[in-house]
């Protein structure tokens, strides 16, 4: 089977089940961000760094990714390391926004909804370990305290039938991965583990989130 026909079927089952799924609700407490402040950063591990990475990049008011670990110690941040599982690092987005074009809690509507599963455990689809975990590091106060209402409200309302095991621990570095690493998605995207595992997330961000998503 040809990677475009099975793109396609892809596309079709994730478009159905975003259809049978109820509107993903809004963060509740989401205050905005200063007049003055013109950028916010946002750290975010959820699964391989590659499709958060991309499909990051097609957020409105996004303004840079980069992929690369979070948790861990400089000295650890290489790949073939956090790859055992034995660094405490996570493979990471860092993402620089403008907080007036989109909150920090529209991103995490973005994280929790089709950028990840937040309630899988050391684990996202065919990866498994640590270094895959879903965390979010905080590098504010505000931020922590909008992660884990938010979390509240997700688990309160039964959005998932799983509870969110999500970490929201605080931001202590990060360190960009190698440069093959960088826009991986857009520079492979007939690769297999992309087009299984990344694309459909790219298709559903424009289904569930026009309003998110950058005009070309």
């Amino acid at each position: 089977m040809s990677n475009r026909r099975v793109f396609v079927m892809l596309l079709l089952a994730s478009s159905m089940a975003f259809a049978a799924r109820p509107p993903f609700p809004e963060p509740a407490f989401d205050p905005p961000a200063p007049a003055d402040q013109k950028t916010e950063t946002a750290v975010l591990a959820g699964g391989c760094f590659w499709g958060m990475e991309g499909l990051f990049e097609r957020v409105k008011g996004v303004q840079k990714v980069v992929s690369g670990f979070a948790g861990g110690a400089k000295s650890t941040a290489h790949y073939e390391m956090v790859s055992t599982g034995s660094t405490g690092h996570a493979e990471s987005v860092e993402i620089v926004f403008n907080p007036h074009e989109i909150t920090y809690g529209q991103l995490l509507m973005v994280y929790f909804s089709v950028a990840h599963d937040p309630t899988e455990l050391n684990r996202q689809g065919p990866d498994f370990g640590t270094q895959y975990r879903s965390a979010i590091f905080f590098t504010t106060d505000d931020q922590k305290k909008i992660a884990q209402a938010y979390i509240k409200q997700l688990d309160d309302a039964h959005v998932f039938s799983k509870p969110i095991v999500t970490q929201v621990v605080p931001f202590k570095g990060f360190y960009a991965a190698e440069a093959y690493h960088q826009h991986f998605l857009d520079h492979n995207m007939t690769y297999p583990y992309i087009v299984y595992n990344d694309l459909p997330k790219l298709a559903a961000l424009k289904k569930e989130y026009p309003q998110f998503c950058k005009r070309k």
